[in-house]
């Protein structure tokens, strides 16, 4: 089920909602450049035991372009759609820029949830020049050339990304965004960095790395794992999209994980 669920600024948000009625909230939460479906593979396997909200985050898939996003808008999104849906508290899981949004919830909104897990992200993701060179660079001449390389950074070699077919959505995902969305969030993770508040998070966190990640690194999910007193690390044989590369262990993981909980 498609909903359109308006956050506190007054810009619709598009929503998903799978699985059973009144059973635990999964929650998931996209990386840059994808949508919802991304999580295909973790929805089908998980819809059978719990209730699992999926979203396209602001300026991807079908929700609104919102200028001057923050990653604190990004987290009051999600409490926005939990509170639409009338969820007290959730389970949650992000990749990439959906991960780091995961780290914001669990220092200012740890109340609304049972646990975190954090995927291919960091504390702080690349650098704050890069992201705003390449937000220019998006509003000026468009994604075409970024979705060129794409798979070079989202999948290792190690995966036949040319004949799965959620690889090849995904990438097609990206090369239908808005450009100004996308650039819009590059700002928000140039902006973003948790280094410094990571000892703040009490919620049990799972922290998932990619071996082959060339984006957020190994090294990026050990110091997130060193600095978060309730966490636990898995490293996946994988690149930057470990739940597309390695959808069965992924899921795998992350159910061990929640139904410790």
């Amino acid at each position: 089920m498609m909903i359109k669920v308006n956050n506190r600024q007054g810009h619709q948000l598009a929503v998903q909602v799978h699985g059973l009625k009144d059973a635990p909230v999964m929650m998931f939460s996209n990386s840059l450049g994808t949508d919802h479906g991304m999580w295909q593979a973790q929805v089908a396997a998980l819809a059978e035991n719990y209730q699992v909200v999926t979203y396209d985050t602001r300026g991807h898939g079908d929700s609104a372009v919102i200028a001057h996003t923050t990653l604190q808008n990004l987290a009051e999104d999600v409490v926005d759609i939990l509170d639409a849906l009338a969820i007290e508290k959730a389970h949650f899981c992000g990749i990439s820029m959906g991960g780091i949004t995961a780290l914001y919830l669990a220092i200012h909104h740890a109340d609304r949830f049972h646990s975190i897990t954090v995927a291919n992200s960091a504390a702080k993701i690349w650098t704050t020049e890069g992201w705003n060179s390449r937000a220019e660079s998006v509003e000026q001449h468009g994604l075409a050339e970024l979705v060129k390389t794409t798979h070079t950074r989202w999948f290792s070699e190690h995966f036949d990304y040319a004949h799965d077919v959620l690889a090849q959505k995904t990438i097609q995902s990206l090369a239908i965004s808005s450009a100004q969305g996308y650039a819009n969030s590059c700002r928000a993770l140039a902006d973003a960095d948790l280094r410094d508040q990571l000892k703040q998070i009490q919620i049990p966190t799972l922290i998932i790395a990619g071996q082959y990640d060339p984006v957020t690194t190994v090294q990026d999910a050990e110091l997130m794992h060193q600095s978060i007193p309730h966490s636990q690390l898995e490293v996946l044989p994988a690149s930057h999209l470990s739940n597309i590369e390695q959808a069965q262990a992924f899921t795998q993981e992350l159910t061990k994980f929640i139904k410790k909980i």
